[in-house]
């Protein structure tokens, strides 16, 4: 008898705010994808979107998920993370619904995962350096992460605001628990690493948004930078000291 290797269910969480302008786009190319020896499911999540958002979402599928208040982009992503959980999914997706992701990467994001090297694996757009490379403002917030990171912990993210991202099911499990709510990128790494997980980061090349306007305004930067750092300075001392590595 031939051994068939088991199909692995793929989900997709795509987090929505006001991207009424790009949600339709991404839907359309992350729908059109085909994995061999994956299972793809594509679950939008508006998180109580002010513009036309919700409505463009119904006109593509009956699957999605649609929050009555905003809980910002880690409350909608960990939404996905619950339904993966929910039903059974064996990897999911962090995919931003502002059109910036490459879709057509999604396979060699997975990788990792599917060959067992990696429980998370990042999509870095700085690792090749090519493609959209952020505002310079963003760049010096995302390598001043990356240092702090690096103090913390002694591992190297490149790209640790990455919204571009995939978790296994062990993953999927503890983030259903706990995950950071309103920038989650960063502090999540703090969360992965001390709990033993292995972070791999893989090359891929980013787009700039199409439409909409980023949640993270530059009139916000600062306000950003240090909300960010006491979280991971929050999420760090915990888990580190505590020594319970299942709560935080």
């Amino acid at each position: 008898m031939v051994k068939t290797e088991a199909i692995k269910k793929l989900l997709i969480v795509v987090p929505c705010y006001n991207e009424q302008g790009n949600i339709s786009k991404v839907y359309d190319q992350l729908t059109s994808l085909s994995i061999a020896g994956v299972e793809i499911t594509v679950l939008p999540v508006n998180d109580c979107s002010k513009d036309d958002t919700l409505n463009v979402i119904r006109s593509k599928t009956n699957v999605f998920i649609n929050l009555p208040i905003n809980l910002g982009i880690g409350g909608a992503v960990q939404s996905g993370y619950k339904y993966a959980k929910r039903y059974n999914y064996d990897i999911a997706i962090q995919f931003d619904g502002d059109g910036q992701h490459p879709a057509n990467q999604i396979a060699e994001l997975i990788q990792p995962i599917l060959n067992s090297e990696a429980n998370v694996v990042i999509g870095s757009r700085f690792l090749n350096k090519e493609g959209f490379q952020s505002s310079s403002i963003r760049r010096f917030g995302i390598n001043y992460f990356k240092r702090l990171i690096r103090t913390l912990l002694n591992i190297t993210i490149t790209d640790s605001t990455s919204g571009f991202r995939a978790i296994d099911k062990n993953v999927i499990e503890k983030v259903c628990n706990y995950y950071p709510d309103t920038y989650p990128e960063p502090e999540a790494i703090i969360l992965y690493h001390l709990n033993s997980f292995k972070i791999k980061e893989v090359p891929v090349i980013m787009s700039e948004r199409e439409a909409g306007v980023s949640s993270i305004g530059s009139f916000f930067s600062v306000y950003y930078m240090i909300k960010v750092t006491l979280g991971i300075l929050f999420i760090y001392f915990r888990l580190k000291f505590n020594g319970k590595r299942n709560t935080v």
